[in-house]
């Protein structure tokens, strides 16, 4: 049984504790907030033994053998870089970082640590997205030439972190950054972005559209808001056919629907916990098992293609890779 502390009390953790609790290999064991009566009350409410009025002193817990990190995303990099620094192993909340060099400083710490990091990009656990990859790497649908991905929701509260610039907030870094992380895991990593935003009235981007150019003339093309109707796409198009997925981030109704000629094939699948998954893939890494899934390379190929994209939003101008 692996030893998990969560610095914070974000909403998000919600899907980590059922995760967690699905699973006999891991124990959430202690939570930390910036107040004390705050993450007791969190403690209480959600069956964790111990509480901590600060992150330091959860960092500080012998008895943990690793850290989820689930601040905003500007704290992302400071707190990992601490919990390895302290000798946990750390779990850090997508997107780690837009900046690309303190990723790999990021990994750089983590290696002299002796400690496993790796970014919580969920869906990347799940079956679906592994049987997506599969099939395009198996050539079902020849050779792929254009790509698909799309992901929106309407967010009314303007004191919701996602819209605070201080805390690197936006669509393209909330949501947005899944729509790239499915292109580059189908298309390998882009040599050129453009991109065009709207940005709303705390200075966050609402709205984001980008383009990514790879090599051998594969194309992709996304969009993602804060101010649009729930939406949830990913679609691959290749030389023979095109794989369709129904709901390619949060996995909760698995599907793709592969299309070649004038037939589809429906190909269902049994939902599994991504967040249970992802838990379970770090903590037998920690044991000594298995490989973490994402590593430095994933991580640091996510860091410059988003920031390569908000360049070209704020410039106007294309931007090589």
């Amino acid at each position: 049984m692996t030893r998990w502390g969560i610095l914070s009390t974000a909403n998000i953790n919600r899907h980590v504790l059922a995760g967690a609790a699905a699973s006999d290999q891991v124990e959430i064991a202690a939570v930390a907030s910036r107040d004390l009566a705050r993450a007791e009350a969190y403690a209480r409410e959600q069956g964790i033994p111990r509480a901590y009025g600060s992150y330091q002193e959860l960092l500080a817990d012998p008895t943990l053998d690793a850290i989820y990190v689930s601040l905003p995303n500007s704290l992302h990099v400071e707190w990992a870089t601490r919990a390895l620094e302290a000798g946990k192993h750390v779990l850090c909340e997508k997107p780690l970082s837009r900046h690309p060099e303190l990723v790999e400083t990021l990994f750089d710490t983590a290696e002299r640590a002796g400690r496993h990091f790796m970014e919580a990009f969920m869906w990347r656990h799940n079956p679906q997205t592994k049987r997506l990859a599969a099939l395009v790497a198996d050539g079902a649908i020849g050779e792929v030439r254009l790509i698909r991905a799309a992901f929106s929701f309407p967010l009314a509260n303007p004191a919701n972190v996602r819209l605070r610039s201080d805390l690197d907030g936006g669509a393209l870094m909330d949501i947005g950054c899944y729509c790239v992380s499915g292109c580059r895991l189908l298309a390998g990593e882009p040599v050129r972005v453009t991109a065009q935003r709207v940005v709303g009235p705390s200075g966050v981007d609402l709205r984001f559209t980008g383009t990514l150019a790879f090599d051998g003339n594969v194309l992709a093309h996304f969009d993602c808001a804060l101010d649009l109707p729930n939406r949830s796409e990913l679609e691959v198009i290749g030389s023979d056919g095109s794989i369709r997925v129904r709901d390619p981030w949060h996995c909760q109704h698995p599907e793709l629907r592969l299309q070649r000629g004038d037939g589809v094939e429906i190909i269902e699948l049994e939902p599994e916990d991504s967040y249970r998954l992802e838990l379970e893939n770090l903590s037998a890494a920690i044991r000594g098992e298995m490989t973490p899934l994402l590593g430095r390379s994933d991580s640091v190929g996510q860091a410059r293609a988003i920031d390569a994209l908000l360049q070209a939003a704020i410039t106007g101008e294309a931007v090589s890779l």
